[in-house]
């Protein structure tokens, strides 16, 4: 039990998979820093495209790659954050949904048109729960925090969270359907060839 885990972890974790983790989660930090907000009327609601690196990373490596990349940008959006962490817990949250299901799935279908569903479907992750975190975490602490009813205001804007989801996850989910098959061919090629040369480098292709 304890070797098979072992195996799973080196799987994973192999030098080539965390230098591509570091770098997407690089990317999706990067992009933070220019997300804007679409509805005056729920200003807090920002949109930024560091799913689409999540989703990428996905597709190629895996949903554990994906969600650990996750786990690391909302780490890092923690020191500059204004949230004291709420905000990078919900968005940890809501990205997960997005991306984990079709990084699942794409492993046993692939092909653009099943990734066309799973994006779709991906969407409707993400709106649903999006509802729940800005119900039941985002409006709740902010409104304790700064003294306002968060579950009145959430009555009031929750079809902005709606639209907002639904918007941001079919921007994310274009330009991941557009860009994902080149990139990941490149991705692919440049990981077996630093793999390769790894494997060659130690004596009798040991992997001590």
């Amino acid at each position: 039990m304890k070797e098979k885990t072992r195996s799973i972890l080196r799987a994973h974790f192999a030098p080539v998979n965390i230098a591509y983790m570091a770098l997407f989660t690089a990317l999706a930090f990067a992009v933070t820093f220019l997300e804007f907000p679409i509805f005056p009327a729920a200003s807090f609601l920002k949109l930024d495209f560091a799913n689409v690196f999540f989703m990428i990373e996905g597709f190629i490596f895996g949903p554990v790659e994906a969600v650990v990349s996750i786990l690391a940008k909302e780490l890092l959006c923690l020191t500059k954050s204004s949230t004291g962490g709420v905000g990078e817990l919900a968005n940890f949250l809501m990205s997960s949904a997005y991306i984990v299901i079709p990084s699942v799935v794409y492993r046993f279908k692939k092909g653009r048109w099943w990734v066309a569903l799973y994006l779709f479907f991906a969407c409707i992750m993400q709106v649903g729960v999006g509802v729940v975190v800005n119900r039941y975490i985002n409006f709740p602490v902010y409104g304790a925090l700064f003294g306002f009813d968060g579950a009145a205001l959430f009555q009031t804007l929750w079809p902005f969270v709606i639209y907002f989801n639904l918007i941001k996850g079919a921007a994310v989910s274009v330009i991941v359907f557009l860009i994902y098959k080149p990139l990941s061919k490149v991705i692919r090629k440049t990981a077996e060839k630093i793999a390769a040369r790894r494997k060659h480098a130690k004596p009798n292709g040991s992997d001590t």
